[in-house]
């Protein structure tokens, strides 16, 4: 049990740190596991799934074999692991990082500032912002601030009560590999395969999660239910749909529709057809939806890991 609480304590102390302190400024370890990822894949890529394979094999696996190895380095020590932790936790969960960029483009929206936003727009997605409107902005913002809440804090979490630091270090390591190799450029289609589908695999319970929680915090429970449940599956993606779906519902706004992405047009399909159209001050709501859903998060996955490992014994 004493593992547990350690993992407890530190989960929400690294949680706290990123909300008062949000992502280190400086040394990020995401970013230099993505340079580092970077280098491997110049080294290993063919256009072959199977070469795709040895770079998720070799990037997700080296990263969470290192967190086993610091884990059980610290195990003895109930502050050490509680320490370890909330550093693993501060470094991979970047939901403070997340609301400020979504606020700042709100920011510039509100000052009627269509090119500051547009500017601010790439720290948060990989939508072609040119040929956006303030209200289309405004979509793309509310879109990622609900994917990227299952990616950027409750996967992680979730992954942390199943498997402590080398969850949470995995996942987060999965997560950035997508990001870099997993979307459906030519170069990648078939490299970037086996990332793309892991990290399918990966997040399926966090979206879930952050769903359910979405449907529990926002202001319409009703709504959001029925949204997941009409529109979820027409997602070309199988976790953003349930998040977008029942952040949609809870809301009371329609997302979905036509989007632009490295030059691609993608006509994806309506969530919540019922909702109002999405309006600048959506975005506000939708971080504070977010925030809501990332601390009961935090609750739901360690109470599980403490009552899991509870009976376990």
């Amino acid at each position: 049990m004493g593992a547990d609480r350690s993992y407890a304590y530190g989960a929400a102390a690294g949680l706290l740190g990123d909300l008062l302190l949000g992502d280190p400024q400086r040394m990020h370890p995401v970013a230099a596991f993505g340079r580092a990822a970077g280098r491997v894949e110049r080294a290993l890529w063919h256009d072959h799934r199977g070469w795709g394979t040895l770079h998720t094999l070799v990037c997700a696996g080296g990263v969470t074999a290192l967190g086993v190895v610091a884990a059980r380095a610290v195990r003895p020590s109930f502050t050490g692991s509680a320490a370890l932790t909330a550093a693993a936790t501060w470094a991979v969960v970047g939901g403070t990082s997340l609301a400020r960029e979504a606020s700042a483009v709100g920011d510039a929206l509100e000052r009627g500032d269509l090119t500051a936003a547009r500017a601010r727009l790439p720290h948060l997605c990989g939508r072609d912002p040119q040929a956006l409107d303030a209200d289309a902005i405004a979509r793309a913002v509310v879109e990622s601030v609900a994917e990227n809440t299952s990616d950027a804090v409750v996967g992680a979490l979730v992954w942390g009560a199943v498997a402590g630091v080398p969850g949470l270090l995995g996942f987060r390591a999965v997560n950035t590999l997508d990001a870099m190799v997993g979307h459906k450029s030519p170069r990648l289609r078939r490299f970037g395969w086996a990332s793309a589908r892991l990290d399918d695999v990966a997040g399926w319970p966090g979206a879930r999660l952050t769903a359910v929680l979405a449907v529990l915090a926002g202001d319409d429970p009703r709504g959001a239910v029925r949204a997941w449940r009409a529109d979820a599956h027409r997602h070309p993606s199988p976790n953003a749909g349930p998040v977008e779906a029942s952040f949609a519902g809870a809301l009371g706004v329609r997302l979905g529709g036509t989007l632009s992405y490295g030059g691609r047009v993608e006509h994806r399909p309506v969530l919540n057809g019922t909702g109002r159209p999405v309006q600048v001050s959506d975005i506000g709501r939708a971080v504070r939806l977010s925030r809501r859903v990332g601390m009961l998060a935090l609750g739901v996955t360690v109470a599980a890991r403490l009552i899991g490992k509870g009976r376990g014994r």
